[in-house]
């Protein structure tokens, strides 16, 4: 241990101690980045810190098999934080006397788990490091917020604003604005918020950081939201499409790498200001788009959103301006050089940010390493191109569904290398069950359409 890990460590103790923390829960995601959570006592704090804890890897959806179940827990310490908490008269305080902290995966041996999905993006970055980038990230998180979740009937939205509408005096409103002060509250650093398109949906944009730290932010956020709908007996999701008729809940990242402190992106000399590296990442993102697509859109539910005419990506391209295409250039401000970046729009709030962080940057960097050639930005709404026209520019369709995702993903090196060998079979393995699954139940859809007439 290194003397800023010591610091760290000792940090978190004494922290512990000073604002008399109860109960600490060590946070950890399964491979589909369903949140996992066990608490300890301050009393095993330092023992959890030094060693790590034990528990049962073969309960967990993509850990161990029965016969090697037994992993390590290891808290890192520079996710500790104390949980904000709500006050009688609705203030939210620091004082809560319960923290967490969230957790790499280890065999008992001390060596990295393969199945824990923080060790993935680690590796990915840990090779973006070894050429000398790190890599940001910034998501736009979308989700709904409704009446409850009753799966027997229609989702009932709490408002019905559209795009940046202002709402005043709504539950759904009041909801969103506890979020931020929470997350506020918890360090996380938000850039802005607004009521979406559809009715009742909601975006979150937070600022820019190291994609590790991203990553964890994401499955914070995704816990906050929900609590507090649950608080005023609602209920947020971050399903990719749970109504129809509008449009869906994505999550466009925003990307970036930089060496040291330059922008690695940015280019002076450039017409657009964009370097070869942005323009060989890009290209890279686009070759690769249909293999990963899997992993950022990993539900049945993730391609009903992925549809053409609700501001989702449906064709492999890239643009400016054009909001139509899978990956976006934002205009960089003037002076801003450190703001050049891409925006990737295919991910979804329901994917796991570790996994689907670790493909983008894997394509990109591939893209960069054999120095891609980026093909003609896309100037016209793809959405009004026939197939044919789209097939006449080179631009290929993304995966129409999650059947499809996954054949191409099991047919991709770059994916199976990022991913490792046990995440990449499991979650293979995972995807083509739950595809079964779906196409043998039967939907309202056929009962409306058929069961009258045949």
């Amino acid at each position: 241990m290194d003397q800023r890990d010591q610091d760290q460590r000792d940090y978190v103790l004494r922290t512990a101690e000073e604002r008399g923390v109860r109960f600490v829960q060590l946070w950890f995601t399964d491979v589909l980045g369903i949140p996992k959570m066990f608490s300890i006592t301050p009393a095993e704090l330092e023992g959890a810190l030094d060693e790590g804890i034990t528990f049962d890897g073969s309960s967990i959806d993509g850990f161990s098999r029965i016969q090697e179940s037994d992993v390590l827990a290891c808290p890192d310490p520079k996710t500790f934080q104390i949980l904000p908490f709500e006050t009688s008269d609705g203030r939210l305080e620091r004082s809560s006397p319960v923290a967490r902290v969230f957790c790499d995966i280890y065999n008992l041996d001390g060596s990295a788990f393969e199945g824990c999905p923080r060790h993935v993006l680690r590796r990915a970055l840990d090779r973006a490091r070894e050429r000398g980038y790190r890599f940001y990230a910034a998501p736009e998180i979308e989700y709904f917020y409704f009446a409850d979740a009753d799966p027997s009937r229609e989702p009932r939205p709490l408002d019905t604003g559209s795009y940046f509408e202002l709402t005043v005096g709504d539950l759904a409103t009041d909801l969103r604005k506890r979020t931020l002060l929470t997350l506020e509250d918890m360090g996380i650093p938000v850039e802005y918020a607004q009521h979406e398109d559809a009715p009742s949906q909601h975006e979150i944009d937070l600022r820019h950081t190291d994609a590790l730290s991203m990553a964890d932010a994401v499955m914070t956020i995704r816990l906050i939201v929900k609590e507090i709908a649950q608080e005023r007996s609602a209920y947020a999701t971050f399903m990719p499409k749970p109504l129809a008729g509008v449009q869906g809940s994505g999550m466009h990242t925003h990307f970036s790498l930089f060496e040291g402190d330059r922008n690695a992106f940015h280019d002076p000399d450039d017409e657009r200001g964009l370097s070869k590296v942005a323009r060989c990442f890009i290209a890279g993102l686009l070759q690769h788009a249909r293999e990963i697509t899997a992993v950022t859109n990993q539900w049945v539910n993730s391609y009903k959103r992925l549809v053409a005419g609700y501001e989702a990506p449906v064709n492999v391209s890239w643009a400016h301006n054009n909001r139509s295409a899978l990956v976006r250039v934002p205009v960089a401000k003037p002076g801003k050089t450190e703001s050049t970046r891409i925006e990737y729009r295919a991910p979804d709030p329901a994917c796991n940010p570790y996994l689907a962080f670790a493909v983008v940057l894997a394509a990109g960097l591939k893209g960069v390493e054999a120095e891609y050639e980026l093909p003609p930005e896309a100037a016209t709404n793809l959405y009004t191109m026939t197939p044919q026209e789209l097939a006449s520019e080179g631009i290929r369709p993304l995966p129409s569904n999650l059947e499809e995702a996954v054949a191409i993903m099991e047919d991709s090196e770059l994916v199976a290398e990022t991913l490792g060998e046990h995440v990449f079979e499991w979650f293979i393995r995972n995807k083509r069950s739950e595809w079964y699954a779906y196409t043998r139940q039967i939907t309202q859809f056929e009962l409306d359409r058929y069961l009258p007439a045949l």
